[in-house]
């Protein structure tokens, strides 16, 4: 099974390495790599005067579990029973650039130069447009269920209440991507005791590596620095270019988190084929949860998940949980995600009664329920 970091706050540690002249290293940190995906807690309130009052569109639900708990969630966009119409969430992609000296791999990793997504000259930026997450150009059918021709998350949040959108045909929760020329990419020139530049765990070629810790802070000074436009009603969504996050071992490829009412997510994007993160693998994981966990606190009676995180119960199956979707003359990698009968809804709720998009788990439902 697959490490899950469910806390990091007290987990920070330096990353120890040496570099080669002609190569870089292998990962010589604490423990052997493992491919996860993690959350960071609510920060709690922003200081008064960051952000102007708004509120990120959301709806609230519940279910009795299979324990006989109630259970009670906040998710982003409109309620599928009630809602026959398109919701639209603004979402601010923002690119992260990491720096590397030559004490630590003297090496550029930036998501908006040309010719680092394999899709010809586009950028990772670029790319990530022409991608399943915010491109409403490819079909996602859940076994014999259509759940429509959409944005990749509206589709699986289709199918995922599909009792309600099987009469709300029309119900659709849209990342109005946006282009805000004001915002500059958050550069991090990282030091030597926060990461370096590794060879590919999972993969070819290399990758750099920073604490999550020093990141989200430097994350979250971004944010307030940016307040004015990036505000609660929008979902600042992060991306790096062949980057693992670290909290004493290797390897993480992304996590959301909020800071009272300002959510935001942060997914890495890599270019080797079959690795962890591949393309879009990771970004679909964060941006899933986010959509059904945006303020990271939903929680459910799981031994595996204390929190409705619907992208962790599948990042251990084979390819890391992801799929494959034709699109813009492009295979990408989404990563497959669980519905809410995974974690003791009701079966009425999801299509076909599964448990996941894809039947990945045969049905099964979270350890402890």
């Amino acid at each position: 099974m697959i490490k899950r970091v469910a806390s990091l706050a007290l987990m920070a540690g330096a990353v120890a390495m040496s570099y080669a002249a002609s190569a870089a290293p292998n990962w010589e940190g604490p423990g052997k790599p493992q491919a996860v995906f993690t959350v960071l807690p609510n920060h709690g309130a922003l200081p008064n005067g960051i952000h102007p009052a708004a509120t990120l569109t959301q709806w609230s639900g519940g279910f009795t579990d299979l324990t006989g708990k109630n259970i009670t969630y906040k998710m982003a966009g409109m309620d599928p029973s009630q809602s026959n119409t398109d919701t639209h969430i603004k979402t601010i992609i923002i690119p992260v650039v990491f720096v590397y000296g030559a004490s630590n791999g003297n090496k550029t990793f930036d998501p908006t130069a040309k010719k680092t997504a394999g899709m010809g000259k586009l950028s990772v930026i670029k790319a990530l447009g022409k991608s399943p997450i915010f491109d409403p150009g490819a079909d996602f059918p859940s076994g014999s269920i259509d759940c429509g021709t959409s944005q990749y998350i509206d589709a699986f949040q289709r199918c995922n209440f599909w009792n309600g959108v099987q009469t709300n045909t029309g119900y659709h929760t849209i990342l109005d991507a946006t282009k805000v020329k004001k915002l500059k990419p958050l550069t991090i020139t990282v030091s030597s005791a926060q990461g370096g530049v590794i060879n590919n765990p999972f993969g070819s070629g290399v990758v750099g590596t920073m604490d999550i810790n020093a990141f989200d802070s430097a994350l979250n000074s971004y944010i307030r620095s940016n307040s004015k436009v990036i505000t609660a009603d929008v979902f600042p969504l992060f991306v790096s270019y062949d980057i693992f996050l670290t909290s004493g071992g290797c390897c993480i490829g992304g996590y959301h988190s909020a800071s009272g009412t300002q959510t935001y997510g942060y997914s890495t994007f890599v270019d080797s084929a079959g690795s962890f993160s591949q393309d879009v693998s990771a970004i679909s994981h964060e941006v899933g949860e986010w959509m059904d966990d945006p303020f990271t606190n939903n929680h459910v009676n799981c031994r595996d998940n204390s929190i409705l995180e619907v992208g962790d119960p599948l990042e251990g199956k084979t390819n890391y949980g992801t799929f494959t979707v034709s699109l813009n003359g492009q295979t990408w990698h989404p990563q497959s995600l669980v519905f809410l009968p995974y974690f003791g809804a009701p079966t009425s709720t999801s299509a076909n009664g599964w448990t996941a998009l894809h039947n990945d788990l045969n049905g099964g439902v979270c350890p402890g329920q």
